[in-house]
């Protein structure tokens, strides 16, 4: 498998093939609006300003499955970002990130780049790079701030 054949839904339900984003170095988080770790937005948007004409893309999934963080649905999610923090990337729907209802992609990323707790992701805000060839290259725990990413990223550009 290869992550450019997995398709996702949008926050409006449409399937996106993750082919669209061949070539270009990705972020793929799981995210929540009232998480601890929501301020990470902030400067998730600051790194995808500061890259994205690169070709660097932040995928953005919000996930409800760690102490009902991601409450609403994804348009209520989808205004809350863009209104708070000026979100311009792109945002998928709500998922499960472990389980029996997890999305594929998820366990495909985890596949590739195990964490501390072996495939389970911990938190909200658990973050995969991926290079421009689709190899999974790095996972990052919630505590790692965009800030502390940017040379890894920089360096896959």
């Amino acid at each position: 498998m290869s992550i450019y054949q997995y398709n996702v839904k949008d926050g409006k339900g449409n399937l996106v093939s993750l082919e669209e984003y061949r070539g270009k170095v990705l972020l793929i988080v799981n995210t929540a609006t009232q998480c601890g770790f929501t301020p990470q937005y902030k400067s998730l948007q600051t790194l995808y300003e500061k890259y994205q004409q690169l070709g660097f893309e932040i995928l953005d999934f919000p996930c409800n499955q760690f102490g009902n963080q991601a409450p609403g649905s994804n348009e209520e999610i989808a205004s809350f970002c863009e209104l708070k923090y000026n979100t311009t990337f792109r945002q998928f729907a709500k998922i499960d990130v472990n389980g029996i209802k997890e999305e594929p992609l998820f366990t495909y990323l985890k596949s590739q780049q195990s964490g501390l707790l072996g495939e389970k992701i911990k938190w909200n805000f658990t973050k995969f790079l991926v290079d421009r060839n689709g190899n999974v290259v790095e996972r990052f725990a919630p505590k790692t701030t965009p800030e502390k990413m940017e040379a890894k990223i920089k360096a896959l550009l």
